[in-house]
């Protein structure tokens, strides 16, 4: 089975996060996309980020009628921060018949030779990225392993979502209905 991976926060997971992961699915020979969510980012060190289950929530909330999406909590019980390579490894662990892609933005292309182990996973897994609006080229989107799909350039952040709920505006249209009700009933980001 081939399995698109898309770490992240999700917090709090949104449409722009839903729109690439299945334009990922669609614009590629994947057989599922897992939404990887991440206890912490070690790039990110955010004092606004909600408990991972509380993110994990939205995000099995948010894509429970999608057959090709799921989520998984594989990093919750990994050290922390969070690094791609030691949770690639432990999925190839347990899953040896899957074969695994890493989903990003064209930003963290940039960015991949500053992560740990970044050229490893350069040669050893299919990355497929999509473009983001501050994304610079770099000559790794040439890469044999790299496909990049057309996907619009959406900037949805889940800092001004974030900063909405908070100034008690509406989200509505940018994070999904199944999200919004856990925000709304948990009083999450408040």
């Amino acid at each position: 089975m081939k399995i698109g991976l898309f770490p992240g926060s999700f917090n709090p997971i949104h449409i722009g996060h839903l729109i690439i992961a299945n334009l990922a699915y669609e614009n590629s020979d994947l057989d599922q996309v897992w939404f990887i969510v991440s206890p912490q980012n070690p790039f990110k060190k955010n004092k606004s980020l909600l408990h991972e289950f509380d993110r994990l929530d939205m995000v099995r909330a948010s894509i429970h009628e999608d057959y090709h999406l799921k989520v998984s909590d594989i990093e919750f019980n990994m050290p922390k921060p969070s690094y791609t390579i030691d949770t690639l490894i432990r999925l190839d662990e347990q899953f040896p018949n899957y074969d695994f892609s890493l989903i990003i933005g064209g930003d963290n292309l940039e960015s991949l030779p500053r992560w740990k182990n970044g050229q490893t996973i350069l040669n050893n897994y299919r990355l497929i990225v999509y473009p983001r609006p501050e994304a610079k080229q770099t000559e790794i989107i040439r890469h044999q392993n790299v496909l990049e799909i057309d996907a619009p350039k959406l900037d949805i952040s889940a800092t001004l979502i974030r900063k909405l709920i908070k100034a008690g505006k509406s989200i509505k249209y940018l994070v999904p209905d199944q999200a919004i009700q856990i925000i709304n009933s948990k009083k999450l980001f408040l």
